[in-house]
Parts: structure tokens; sequence; C-alpha cells
């Protein structure tokens, strides 16, 4: 397996075409260039030099105006989760791909909480300030904080309260907790 180089915002939109939990970017690209597994045998070995960049095409930029219909769905690859050295990364990942599909309304996450501390916040100060030994990290890719000092259950069930929260049915708010 090779692995090439590319921008972030084509990376997104490879992972915004996923179309099953835990489809491979090799898979996505081959159904996205309409490859048959012959084409892609038949192909010489070439290598790629002083190759000029490709205009991106008018049908992956978004309308302003269109319903924007996202999943999480759409930004989670299972390939990435399992490269995850534990729960607290898978459980980051996680997180980071829900902001990125709700980054307007993802501030419902503050009024997720325990009985005596907070689950999130916009400051490691804050969520340190609710408890000791919160062991805070930032979610990445956002000014969002989360605790990390929780069991694999208690992360579970801030995963679903999350999807619950942002919108998803209770039986994607259970794809995305089983995802941990």
């Amino acid at each position: 397996m090779k692995t090439i180089e590319i921008d972030d915002d084509l990376y997104q939109y490879i992972l915004s075409n996923t179309q099953t939990i835990g489809e491979s970017a090799s898979s996505i690209l081959t159904r996205l260039l309409e490859l048959s597994p012959e084409d892609i045998k038949d192909q010489p070995q070439e290598t790629v030099e002083n190759v000029a960049p490709v205009e991106q095409k008018a049908e992956t930029e978004l309308d302003e105006t269109s319903p924007i219909n996202e999943s999480v769905f759409n930004y989670i690859n299972k390939e990435e989760l399992a490269h995850q050295r534990g729960a607290v990364g898978r459980f980051l990942l996680i997180l980071a791909a829900l902001y990125r599909v709700h980054q307007k309304q993802f501030n419902v996450v503050n009024d997720i909480r325990g009985r005596d501390r907070l689950y999130f916040a916009l400051s490691e100060q804050e969520l340190e300030q609710s408890g000791s030994s919160t062991k805070p990290r930032q979610i990445p890719e956002s000014p969002f904080w989360v605790i990390t000092n929780s069991n694999t259950t208690r992360k579970k069930m801030m995963l679903t309260e999350v999807a619950i929260a942002l919108g998803y049915n209770v039986q994607e708010a259970e794809q995305i907790r089983e995802l941990l």
C-alpha cells in the first residue's frame, strides 16, 4: 500500500462521500472515479511528475442557499479510528467529527454534565475547576474542551448525549456510541 499526501479539504471531500461506516478512502475513490478492479490492474505503473493542479469542480462546492444534510457518518472513517491508541483518542476523534459537521450548534454540549462536574467547556481551566483529576483535552480543531478522566462507559454515555443533543435519532446515537 502506498501513501500519498493530499490537501485537508480534498480529504474531507473524500470522507464526505463515505456511504458505509468504515469504508476505506481507496474504496471511496474507486467508487467516485467509477473504476472497476480490472481498470485499476490494467494501468501502467508510472511515476507522476510535474502534474499541474486540477481545478476543483463546481459540483463539490456547497451552495449557501441549499440545505445541508450532513451527518457525522460522512466524516468518520473506521481505519482512522483503528489507528487511535486508546479510547481517549477515539473519543476525541469522534467528537472532532461531530464538531466539524455541527459547528454552529455544537455549543449544546455545554449543557451536558454530570451530577457534580462539567463534561465540556470552552477552557481547560473551567473543567479543572469543576472537579479533581478531570484530565481536560481540547477537541481537535475546535474551541471546546472535554474531560477524559472517565471510564469508557461514561465516555459512551457522553457521546450518546452529544449525538441526541445535535439531532441524531436514538439508533444513530447508538451507532456513534459504538464507534468508541
